[in-house]
């Protein structure tokens, strides 16, 4: 009989469940890495609810802290019994769309079913964990091309330091990265859930000088305050687009940043930039996007859009450490529950329904 272990699976649309799975057998490229800490994103919710599709008893999550437990034969520069990180995108770095310099993406597109709307197809990128191969909700993981993904967590650094830096924060900062911000520039950062609030840190570093965070929640208001925010903007409680107009004197942002994946709040991302200005796009759409016209200015606002996947990788890995190790920015905040791997349904009701001021949830196995 193969070893066991205990891992969150996706049973159908409304149910993650808890099952065991043989432990993976260890290939010459991989790396089997015995979980510590992990934790539940929002596209985690996306997959639970139905609305992005993945094989049915996939183990899901793609946010993995833990040790090397094995090394494949042909992986070099690391030992066994070394604490690891690994991106969420773990691209294998062959393919042309890596080599041609989107290192997140494999460049490759598999069949889908027709709920997720892409007329037979989707877009798989470099996002294995929890997609196309077994993530990390788990006890263990089984890391592809381990040599180029895993990256060693400085001493000093707990697990909870670094649990954002695998999908969150990579993501978070690559939002500000894409809206092409300048010293000195104004930016609005739309949604402060984890990933907005590494957008608003990642702005803040990226030298904006007026950071305007908007979100309905007044506690995650409180938080962006700490992640750099100079305005905090609740747009229950204020037409957010003519107060963004106010701020600027009519101008509109340098860079706006949608981090929730909705038709509103893309197009408000959109009606608060000045001409010339950058929209970067972080959310995670559900059905189509439509542009608004009178935003868009016809086509003649000189206008970009931006749209990013979570860069992954053990340089990527490596860099955003450094900034945790350097205490920049704290995210260990974001980590506002605890629970164990045993208890993950419960997690998902938790994080899904948004109760008790949860912003992310570290997963011990």
């Amino acid at each position: 009989m193969p070893a066991m272990m205990r891992a969150a699976v996706f049973v159908e649309p409304g149910r993650i469940e808890l099952a065991d799975k043989p432990i993976p057998d260890v290939g010459p490229n991989d790396a089997l890495i015995r979980i510590t800490t992990t934790t539940i994103c929002g596209t985690d919710v996306h997959i639970l609810k139905g609305e992005y599709p993945v094989e049915k008893g996939l183990t899901v999550g793609h946010e993995p802290v833990g040790v090397i437990e094995k090394l494949g034969s042909a992986v070099k520069g690391y030992q066994e019994g070394q604490r690891v990180i690994a991106g969420a995108i773990c691209p294998n770095f062959n393919s042309y769309a890596a080599q041609d310099g989107a290192p997140s993406q494999d460049g490759s597109y598999l069949a889908a079913s027709g709920r997720c709307g892409c007329h037979g197809y989707k877009l798989t990128a470099g996002w294995r964990f929890g997609n196309l191969i077994d993530g990390t909700q788990a006890e263990y993981v089984l890391v592809p091309d381990a040599e180029g993904n895993l990256a060693p967590i400085p001493d000093g650094l707990t697990d909870e330091q670094v649990l954002m830096c695998p999908d969150i924060m990579s993501t978070g900062f690559k939002g500000a990265e894409n809206a092409n911000i300048r010293i000195g520039d104004t930016v609005i950062v739309f949604a402060q859930g984890p990933i907005g609030l590494c957008a608003t840190a990642g702005a803040k570093l990226l030298g904006a000088t007026t950071i305007i965070a908007v979100d309905g929640n007044d506690e995650r208001l409180a938080v962006s305050k700490k992640m750099g925010a100079d305005v905090t903007l609740n747009f229950k409680n204020v037409d957010v687009v003519s107060e963004v107009m106010k701020l600027t004197g009519g101008k509109g942002v340098d860079g706006a940043i949608e981090a929730l994946g909705t038709q509103a709040t893309f197009e408000s991302a959109f009606r608060c930039l000045r001409p010339g200005g950058t929209l970067s796009s972080l959310g995670v759409y559900s059905t189509d996007l439509k542009i608004p016209l009178d935003a868009f200015g016809a086509g003649l606002g000189d206008h970009r859009i931006n749209t990013a996947l979570c860069p992954g990788g053990k340089e990527r890995m490596r860099r955003l450490m450094n900034v945790v190790a350097s205490e920049r920015v704290d995210l260990g905040v974001l980590v506002t529950h605890q629970y164990k791997l045993d208890d993950i349904v419960a997690a998902y009701d938790l994080f899904a329904n948004q109760r008790d001021g949860v912003l992310k949830i570290a997963i011990k196995p």
